[in-house]
Protein backbone atom coordinates (compact mmCIF):
# COMPACT_ATOMS: atom_id res chain seq x y z
CA UNK A 1 0.00 0.00 0.00
CA UNK A 2 1.43 3.32 -1.03
CA UNK A 3 2.75 5.53 2.17
CA UNK A 4 0.02 8.50 1.22
CA UNK A 5 -2.93 5.70 1.39
CA UNK A 6 -1.87 4.29 4.98
CA UNK A 7 -1.42 7.94 6.12
CA UNK A 8 -4.75 9.11 5.11
CA UNK A 9 -6.34 5.75 6.29
CA UNK A 10 -4.46 6.50 9.96
CA UNK A 11 -5.48 9.98 9.74
CA UNK A 12 -8.25 10.61 12.50
CA UNK A 13 -12.34 11.12 10.73
CA UNK A 14 -13.03 14.83 12.24
CA UNK A 15 -16.12 14.11 14.56
CA UNK A 16 -19.27 16.16 14.35
CA UNK A 17 -20.07 18.96 16.87
CA UNK A 18 -22.91 17.29 18.16
CA UNK A 19 -20.55 13.69 18.73
CA UNK A 20 -17.88 15.96 20.28
CA UNK A 21 -20.75 17.55 22.75
CA UNK A 22 -21.69 14.66 23.38
CA UNK A 23 -18.40 13.57 24.69
CA UNK A 24 -17.29 16.72 26.48
CA UNK A 25 -20.86 16.32 28.07
CA UNK A 26 -19.48 13.11 29.74
CA UNK A 27 -16.61 14.71 30.62
CA UNK A 28 -14.11 14.12 27.96
CA UNK A 29 -12.01 17.75 27.93
CA UNK A 30 -10.12 16.63 25.23
CA UNK A 31 -13.66 16.79 22.82
CA UNK A 32 -14.26 19.74 24.66
CA UNK A 33 -10.71 21.13 23.55
CA UNK A 34 -12.03 20.33 19.09
CA UNK A 35 -14.58 21.79 19.89
CA UNK A 36 -13.26 25.31 21.34
CA UNK A 37 -10.68 25.09 18.55
CA UNK A 38 -13.18 24.61 15.69
CA UNK A 39 -15.11 27.76 17.13
CA UNK A 40 -12.89 29.90 18.52
CA UNK A 41 -12.14 32.52 16.15
CA UNK A 42 -15.84 32.42 14.66
CA UNK A 43 -16.68 33.37 18.22
CA UNK A 44 -13.88 35.39 19.05
CA UNK A 45 -14.82 38.02 16.45
CA UNK A 46 -18.56 37.64 17.25
CA UNK A 47 -17.49 38.82 21.17
CA UNK A 48 -15.00 41.54 19.38
CA UNK A 49 -17.73 42.82 17.28
CA UNK A 50 -19.71 42.94 20.41
CA UNK A 51 -17.41 44.62 23.00
CA UNK A 52 -15.20 46.45 21.02
CA UNK A 53 -11.91 45.67 23.20
CA UNK A 54 -9.54 42.38 22.11
CA UNK A 55 -8.82 41.38 26.01
CA UNK A 56 -12.46 42.07 26.91
CA UNK A 57 -13.74 39.92 24.27
CA UNK A 58 -11.07 37.17 24.85
CA UNK A 59 -12.37 37.00 28.71
CA UNK A 60 -16.40 36.60 27.29
CA UNK A 61 -15.43 33.93 25.31
CA UNK A 62 -13.85 31.70 28.06
CA UNK A 63 -16.54 32.70 30.42
CA UNK A 64 -18.94 31.52 27.53
CA UNK A 65 -17.53 28.47 27.07
CA UNK A 66 -17.04 27.81 30.84
CA UNK A 67 -20.82 28.19 30.76
CA UNK A 68 -21.01 26.26 27.69
CA UNK A 69 -18.72 23.46 29.55
CA UNK A 70 -21.51 23.68 32.75
CA UNK A 71 -24.70 23.28 30.46
CA UNK A 72 -23.87 20.50 27.94
CA UNK A 73 -25.83 18.27 29.79
CA UNK A 74 -28.87 19.90 29.53
CA UNK A 75 -27.84 21.23 25.79
CA UNK A 76 -30.92 19.10 23.61
CA UNK A 77 -30.08 20.07 19.87
CA UNK A 78 -32.75 22.16 19.46
CA UNK A 79 -30.40 24.56 17.51
CA UNK A 80 -26.86 23.39 16.02
CA UNK A 81 -23.86 23.73 18.46
CA UNK A 82 -22.27 26.18 16.51
CA UNK A 83 -25.43 28.13 17.28
CA UNK A 84 -25.79 27.40 20.79
CA UNK A 85 -22.28 28.30 21.43
CA UNK A 86 -22.74 31.95 19.59
CA UNK A 87 -25.98 32.99 21.29
CA UNK A 88 -24.20 31.76 25.34
CA UNK A 89 -21.04 33.94 23.76
CA UNK A 90 -23.61 37.11 22.97
CA UNK A 91 -25.39 36.64 26.21
CA UNK A 92 -22.05 37.03 28.19
CA UNK A 93 -21.28 39.91 25.88
CA UNK A 94 -24.54 41.81 26.60
CA UNK A 95 -24.27 40.71 30.34
CA UNK A 96 -20.65 42.42 30.00
CA UNK A 97 -21.72 46.04 28.56
CA UNK A 98 -24.58 46.02 31.22
CA UNK A 99 -22.49 45.50 33.87
CA UNK A 100 -19.73 48.30 32.43
CA UNK A 101 -22.42 50.74 32.01
CA UNK A 102 -23.68 50.80 35.17
CA UNK A 103 -20.06 50.96 36.55
CA UNK A 104 -19.60 53.80 34.26
CA UNK A 105 -22.36 55.78 35.49
CA UNK A 106 -20.93 55.43 39.10
CA UNK A 107 -17.10 55.35 38.79
CA UNK A 108 -14.81 58.19 36.76
CA UNK A 109 -13.08 56.00 34.30
CA UNK A 110 -9.54 58.05 33.69
CA UNK A 111 -9.86 59.24 30.07
CA UNK A 112 -6.80 58.60 27.66
CA UNK A 113 -5.46 62.69 28.56
CA UNK A 114 -4.82 60.97 31.93
CA UNK A 115 -2.31 58.52 31.05
CA UNK A 116 0.53 59.70 32.92
CA UNK A 117 3.47 61.31 30.82
CA UNK A 118 5.89 58.32 31.23
CA UNK A 119 3.17 55.72 29.60
CA UNK A 120 2.51 57.92 27.01
CA UNK A 121 5.78 59.09 25.81
CA UNK A 122 7.00 54.99 26.00
CA UNK A 123 3.91 54.59 23.89
CA UNK A 124 5.47 57.61 21.25
CA UNK A 125 8.62 56.03 21.35
CA UNK A 126 7.51 52.05 20.20
CA UNK A 127 8.57 51.74 16.43
CA UNK A 128 7.52 49.78 13.62
CA UNK A 129 7.45 45.95 14.11
CA UNK A 130 8.19 44.07 11.09
CA UNK A 131 8.80 44.73 7.51
CA UNK A 132 6.96 48.13 5.46
CA UNK A 133 4.11 45.77 4.35
CA UNK A 134 3.53 44.48 7.99
CA UNK A 135 3.06 47.42 9.51
CA UNK A 136 1.25 49.13 6.56
CA UNK A 137 -1.20 45.64 6.31
CA UNK A 138 -1.78 46.42 10.27
CA UNK A 139 -2.68 50.14 10.22
CA UNK A 140 -4.96 49.31 7.02
CA UNK A 141 -6.80 46.66 9.16
CA UNK A 142 -6.37 49.07 12.52
CA UNK A 143 -8.29 51.60 10.46
CA UNK A 144 -10.89 48.60 9.16
CA UNK A 145 -11.71 47.87 12.83
CA UNK A 146 -11.97 51.27 14.17
CA UNK A 147 -14.83 51.80 11.09
CA UNK A 148 -16.09 48.60 12.17
CA UNK A 149 -16.54 49.91 15.79
CA UNK A 150 -17.93 52.99 14.89
CA UNK A 151 -20.94 51.15 13.34
CA UNK A 152 -24.74 50.45 15.25
CA UNK A 153 -24.12 47.35 16.89
CA UNK A 154 -26.92 45.62 14.73
CA UNK A 155 -25.14 46.39 11.17
CA UNK A 156 -21.54 45.31 12.91
CA UNK A 157 -22.90 42.00 14.06
CA UNK A 158 -24.20 41.34 10.91
CA UNK A 159 -21.19 42.21 8.84
CA UNK A 160 -18.62 40.38 11.00
CA UNK A 161 -20.54 36.85 10.62
CA UNK A 162 -21.42 37.69 6.60
CA UNK A 163 -18.62 39.48 5.55
CA UNK A 164 -15.32 37.95 8.17
CA UNK A 165 -16.74 34.59 8.84
CA UNK A 166 -18.62 34.52 5.56
CA UNK A 167 -21.67 32.93 7.49
CA UNK A 168 -24.82 32.51 5.03
CA UNK A 169 -27.25 34.30 5.35
CA UNK A 170 -29.63 31.50 6.92
CA UNK A 171 -26.04 30.90 9.26
CA UNK A 172 -26.30 34.64 10.81
CA UNK A 173 -29.80 34.51 11.29
CA UNK A 174 -29.97 31.22 13.54
CA UNK A 175 -27.17 32.74 14.91
CA UNK A 176 -28.68 36.26 15.69
CA UNK A 177 -31.99 34.95 15.97
CA UNK A 178 -33.71 37.46 13.71
CA UNK A 179 -35.37 36.89 10.33
CA UNK A 180 -33.21 36.20 7.21
CA UNK A 181 -35.02 39.51 6.01
CA UNK A 182 -33.34 41.52 8.20
CA UNK A 183 -29.73 39.65 7.62
CA UNK A 184 -29.95 41.07 4.08
CA UNK A 185 -30.88 44.89 4.82
CA UNK A 186 -28.65 45.46 7.64
CA UNK A 187 -25.88 43.79 5.70
CA UNK A 188 -26.35 46.00 2.94
CA UNK A 189 -26.49 48.89 5.30
CA UNK A 190 -23.09 47.81 6.98
CA UNK A 191 -21.48 47.80 4.00
CA UNK A 192 -23.03 51.21 2.99
CA UNK A 193 -21.90 52.85 5.76
CA UNK A 194 -18.52 50.93 5.68
CA UNK A 195 -17.98 52.09 2.17
CA UNK A 196 -18.74 55.74 2.96
CA UNK A 197 -16.94 56.07 6.33
CA UNK A 198 -13.69 54.26 4.81
CA UNK A 199 -14.14 57.11 1.61
CA UNK A 200 -14.09 60.25 3.78
CA UNK A 201 -10.59 58.53 5.11
CA UNK A 202 -9.29 57.81 1.86
CA UNK A 203 -10.29 61.54 0.91
CA UNK A 204 -8.80 63.41 3.96
CA UNK A 205 -5.19 61.54 3.49
CA UNK A 206 -5.18 61.82 -0.11
CA UNK A 207 -3.71 65.19 0.97
CA UNK A 208 -1.37 63.75 3.02
CA UNK A 209 0.52 61.34 0.07
CA UNK A 210 4.53 61.26 0.15
CA UNK A 211 4.02 63.72 2.55
CA UNK A 212 7.42 65.66 3.45
CA UNK A 213 8.25 67.23 7.00
CA UNK A 214 9.17 66.07 10.54
CA UNK A 215 11.91 63.61 10.44
CA UNK A 216 12.33 62.68 6.60
CA UNK A 217 12.56 66.68 6.44
CA UNK A 218 15.38 67.01 8.95
CA UNK A 219 16.95 64.03 8.17
CA UNK A 220 18.03 65.14 4.26
CA UNK A 221 18.77 68.80 5.48
CA UNK A 222 21.08 66.86 7.99
CA UNK A 223 22.56 64.78 5.33
CA UNK A 224 23.36 67.22 3.22
CA UNK A 225 25.05 69.63 5.86
CA UNK A 226 26.83 66.74 6.54
CA UNK A 227 27.86 66.49 2.84
CA UNK A 228 28.93 70.30 2.83
CA UNK A 229 31.22 69.91 5.78
CA UNK A 230 32.84 67.01 4.93
CA UNK A 231 33.84 68.60 1.61
CA UNK A 232 33.96 71.86 1.88
CA UNK A 233 32.26 73.03 -1.12
CA UNK A 234 32.32 76.60 -2.00
CA UNK A 235 29.50 78.88 -1.94
CA UNK A 236 29.45 79.88 -5.17
CA UNK A 237 30.63 78.50 -8.63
Amino acid sequence: MPTSAIASASAPVPQPDDALAYLAATGDRAAFEQLMRRHNRRLFRLARATLRDDAEAEDALQEAYLAAYRALGRFRGDASVATWLARLVLNECLSRRRRRFRRDNIVQIRGEDDMPREEACAQDARGPDGPDDDLARAELRALIERRLDELPEPFRLVFVLRCVEDLSVEETARCLDIPEATVRSRHFRARSLLRESLARDIDLAEGDVFAFGGRRCDRVVAGVMQRLADRDWPTTD
